[in-house]
């Protein structure tokens, strides 16, 4: 097949576009969670969105629309658990993370069973995503970019010494409350590009990946980016010529980078 007659086809226009969005939104806001050693917030909020997509279904509502509401509380509560339950990030992440696990599989066993639709939020499906969902992914994509622009140099400061960001005036409490917000908003919209599943991977491989190569922030950012929308782009092309899951190629392709990545730094010795 050539490859004008590939991007002919509707549903993969679709899946490129919002899978270029959420790559180039998942690795930016990645590379401040890893840097803030907070990298497994995606996968908690991951598994509380696997409890919200089966109460939709149970619902017979849009996953997105229940989605969203419900992980931007739980993102929430995992800080408020940090900061007033003497709990660690990781503790904190683990409470919500077996709630969210544990309220999916009752809502599922209530909803009679795993089904194909449940399924296809396990492990991605960015192919069969609709116009109306990309439309979402876009909107709420650039957003959260700007969200992200606008606060820079907050986020900046609380990422690498947050007591000094405090002591300069910055109110942390309202930036990390925003940050984890955000956080929960990109998660609700990976799932239809790699899968709850796989969330994690997607929000940390790139930055991991940039932090190899890259001498300074910004350039981090900007080849984390990079990484995430030719990881995406290549994964749906790749998967959707070999017929393989698309949420675990994009991830596969991803770990190639990192690996490239970490031999360039070894050879390199950035």
């Amino acid at each position: 097949m050539e490859l004008t007659e590939f991007f002919r086809y509707g549903f993969l226009q679709r899946a490129l576009i919002a899978g270029t969005f959420i790559g180039i939104l998942c690795s930016t806001l990645g590379v401040f969670l890893v840097l803030r050693r907070f990298s497994l917030i995606g996968d908690g909020l991951a598994h509380a969105t696997f409890g919200s997509v089966a109460l939709a279904l149970l619902l017979k509502m849009s996953p997105l629309y229940v989605s969203i509401p419900i992980v931007m509380i739980c993102s929430v509560g995992i800080l408020r658990l940090t900061e007033r339950a003497r709990l660690y990030g990781d503790a904190a992440i683990g409470v919500v993370s077996s709630l969210g696990i544990a309220g999916g599989v009752i809502l599922s066993s209530m909803a009679g069973g795993f089904n194909i639709d449940l399924f296809s939020y396990l492990f991605g499906s960015i192919l069969s995503i609709s116009e109306t969902e990309v439309f979402i992914s876009i909107g709420l994509s650039i957003f959260v970019i700007l969200m992200i622009i606008f606060y820079y140099n907050e986020l900046l400061s609380i990422t690498f010494d947050e007591d000094s960001a405090k002591a300069s005036g910055i109110n942390t409490e309202s930036i990390n409350t925003m940050f984890v917000l955000l956080t929960a908003v990109t998660v609700v919209l990976s799932m239809k590009v790699v899968g709850i599943m796989l969330i994690s991977a997607l929000l940390i491989f790139p930055a991991v990946t940039a932090l190899q190569i890259a001498r300074s922030f910004k350039a981090v950012m900007l080849t984390a980016s990079l990484s995430a929308v030719v990881s995406v782009v290549s994964g749906i092309v790749v998967s959707f010529s070999l017929d393989l899951p698309t949420g675990a190629t994009i991830v596969l392709i991803n770990f190639i980078f990192f690996l490239t990545g970490l031999t360039y730094r070894r050879i390199i010795k950035v």
